[in-house]
């Protein structure tokens, strides 16, 4: 048997995140142990796009709606938490675990996405190992462990 999390409904998982070479260390660190499909945007006004399917993730089918966000807070355009806050007002967006995971290490930050509704708050290692760690308890508990509403 593969060492990769087979999940039941194999949502995706989204993450947004305006640095490059983060977005491709979580996607390698991800690879390994997570057969869900991974999609990535760069900053808030895109992860909206994403999500509601317009410009160029329409029609819907190239956007589907991911089982997880990973959230970054501080990207251009709109950051994390001007979107966390759009997610969480929003009917049918509502529902989706947000993760934020960020370099912030403002207790001020931490509070204020937790009102806002993240799920989680995780601040990003400071190594490939460590991020391989994390990325491997994240996936096996938001697509093995908890049950998400379809």
């Amino acid at each position: 048997m593969s060492d990769r999390l087979l999940t039941n409904s194999l949502r995706p998982l989204l993450l947004a995140d305006d640095d490059p070479d983060d977005r491709e260390m979580v996607k390698k660190a991800l690879e390994k142990h997570l057969a869900n499909a991974f999609y990535t945007v760069s900053d808030g006004e895109e992860l909206m796009d994403f999500l509601n399917h317009r410009g160029e993730y329409s029609p819907a089918d190239r956007s589907p709606t991911p089982g997880l966000i990973l959230l970054d807070l501080n990207m251009p355009k709109k950051d994390g938490r001007e979107a966390l806050a759009e997610i969480k007002a929003d009917p049918t967006l509502r529902w989706i675990p947000i993760v934020v995971m960020t370099t912030s290490k403002a207790e001020e930050d931490i509070f204020q996405t937790y009102a806002l509704g993240a799920s989680s708050f995780i601040r990003k290692p400071n190594s490939v190992i460590k991020l391989v760690n994390v990325m491997t308890v994240l996936s096996q508990y938001w697509f093995q462990t908890v049950s998400l509403p379809n």
